[in-house]
């Protein structure tokens, strides 16, 4: 099994001494939004689909507050669709989509791969589509998700324990070892992915954190800023901060067996990218490669 690790969507706030630790008050504090794309057995698989073409065309789907605060860059070469292309596959090559929540910046891509099943987490869905609180309103785009027409509902209680967690496999129907691991607290429904590779787990934690010394031995606090905004946008804190007490204790325990990472630490980002093989050695596409479209044609398909 193959995987790239993508990142769909830099965000820029301003505060970088508060957000990371380094720079001026108002300076920019960079973030990712990191995404897998894995060659399984039954095609393509995405975890999180980050920002997508129909996001970049129009801003105003992610609302005012999203744009104004994270400052995202909005820029197609950066969406899923376009680094998939690049790739050599084809859009539809993208048979399943595993999101970790559906806040915008994970679930803005789904548009783009109208022919994939997305995988979600039952208690995930169910949230964001009562959308009952405020933060919820917010969080969840009707513009980005209404237009799914493949939800494959995933109940906890066909899991099974994975190194002391209840897991559940995202994608019953295939060989590859893809688990949702439920990790509530930033929203209701919130998952980690547990991918299997030859020789040890990655485990992407979402938005379980948001800076990697919350994981690191010690479990040194993020930035002042950062650990503010994780407080903000959870439904529940206590849940967040008791889930971040065993993912601390599971990079402990497992010793690099499992590598944990968040959707938005861009050097966790740049540490798994710099792990892909070179491209003259990597395997070959799981489909014949398809021209690389106009960028006219990088639009998502209209319903």
């Amino acid at each position: 099994m193959r995987i790239h690790h993508l990142n769909c969507g830099s965000l820029c706030p301003p505060g970088g001494r508060l957000f990371s630790g380094a720079g001026g008050l108002l300076s920019p504090a960079p973030l990712c939004c990191h995404c897998l794309l894995i060659e399984g057995d039954d095609r393509l698989i995405l975890v999180d689909t980050g920002l997508g073409v129909e996001d970049v065309n129009e801003p105003r789907r992610l609302g005012h507050l999203f744009n104004v605060m994270m400052r995202p860059r909005l820029e197609v070469a950066e969406t899923a669709l376009r680094q998939v292309v690049d790739l050599g596959y084809r859009p539809s090559d993208v048979r399943h989509i595993v999101p970790t929540h559906l806040g915008l910046d994970h679930a803005g891509g789904i548009s783009d791969f109208p022919g994939a099943a997305v995988h979600i987490y039952a208690d995930e869905l169910r949230a964001a589509s009562s959308r009952s609180s405020l933060i919820e309103r917010s969080r969840y785009r009707a513009v980005q998700i209404s237009v799914v027409k493949k939800w494959a509902v995933v109940e906890e209680e066909e899991g099974e324990s994975w190194f002391g967690f209840s897991a559940v496999r995202a994608i019953p129907a295939t060989n590859d070892e893809v688990l949702l691991v439920p990790l509530p607290g930033h929203t209701r429904g919130h998952c980690g992915v547990a991918v299997r590779r030859s020789e040890d787990w990655l485990l992407h934690c979402g938005d379980a954190y948001f800076h990697r010394s919350e994981v690191e031995p010690g479990g040194r606090a993020a930035p002042p800023g950062l650990r503010a905004f994780e407080s903000f946008l959870s439904v529940d804190g206590a849940a967040r901060r008791a889930n971040l007490v065993r993912l601390r204790e599971l990079a402990r325990l497992t010793m690099g067996d499992v590598k944990l990472f968040c959707s938005h630490d861009p050097v966790e980002f740049a540490a798994l990218k710099g792990e892909e093989p070179e491209p003259e050695t990597a395997s070959p596409p799981v489909s014949a490669p398809a021209p690389r479209p106009r960028q006219a044609e990088l639009r998502a398909p209209r319903r």
